[in-house]
Order: structure tokens, then sequence, then C-alpha cells
């Protein structure tokens, strides 16, 4: 019995450990009419907080791993903060200035599996060059988590 309760005790105080790395990403809008961090990789369970430090924006999501999952879109000028708890890709932008190329993307546990998914997302000619870029960013070596 002795045994259990030290096994129950060590087992609790690893969870509870694990409790504490999450992590949380602050972007803010600039005044560049774009986000402060444009890709981000971070781990499930991390917490992503968005600042207004310019007028006229807000955060709405196009693309996620599973879209019934999907955060809701931001007041404009507010901030807004979303907990990320499924694995792959979010596309997130501006609603009024998305198809200007005010986009980003978060990475969850490195994890492409809805990549086609996000790329078919239909934006204007400067929002999809945008997107494009930003995936390369994402899928380099040097940006993974």
């Amino acid at each position: 019995m002795r045994n259990y309760t030290k096994l129950f005790s060590f087992l609790s105080l690893l969870i509870l450990s694990n409790a504490g790395f999450a992590e949380t990403i602050q972007i803010e809008f600039t005044e560049d009419d774009a986000y402060s961090i444009e890709v981000v990789h971070i781990n499930a369970g991390d917490t992503i907080e968005w600042f207004p430090k310019n007028e006229g924006h807000n955060v709405e999501f196009f693309g996620a791993p599973d879209m019934s999952l999907m955060p809701p879109t931001s007041e404009i000028d507010e901030p807004h903060t979303v907990v990320l708890k499924a694995s792959g890709i979010y596309l997130y932008g501006c609603t009024p200035h998305a198809d200007m190329g005010m986009l980003g993307l978060i990475i969850v546990d490195n994890d492409f599996h809805n990549l086609d998914a996000i790329k078919r997302i239909q934006f204007s000619r400067v929002g999809k060059s945008v997107l494009q870029r930003l995936l390369k960013i994402a899928q380099s070596p040097q940006n993974s988590k």
C-alpha cells in the first residue's frame, strides 16, 4: 500500500510539473498593418495573446486542423486570447485586412497534416502571396520547435 502511495504521489507531481511548461506567446497588431509575429510554433496547450497596438484590427481564424474547433473571431481593437489544443496548422488574419496580407500562422506540435487544406483557402493575389511566404517560413528547419 505504501508503494502505491509513493507511486501516486510521484505521478501527481509529474503531471502537475508538466502543466507548468505551457507557454504564452504575445502578438501585437502593428502600425504596419501586420502582426508582430507572423509564424509561431507552439505546443498543444500553449496560449496565444493578441494585443492591439494600432487601431482597426482583429483576429479571425480562416483555417484549423478541425474546423469545428476554430476559435472565435475577436472584436476590432480588442485583446484576444486562445489556447490551442489540437495539433496542426491554424491560419488567422485581420478580417478587414486579410486580403491585403495581414495574416499569421500558428503551427501546433510541428504538425502539418492539414497543409493542403490551408493552401486551398482563397484570398486575393496579395493575400495568397503572403500565405505562401508564411508557409515557407513555417516549414523551414530553423523555425520548427
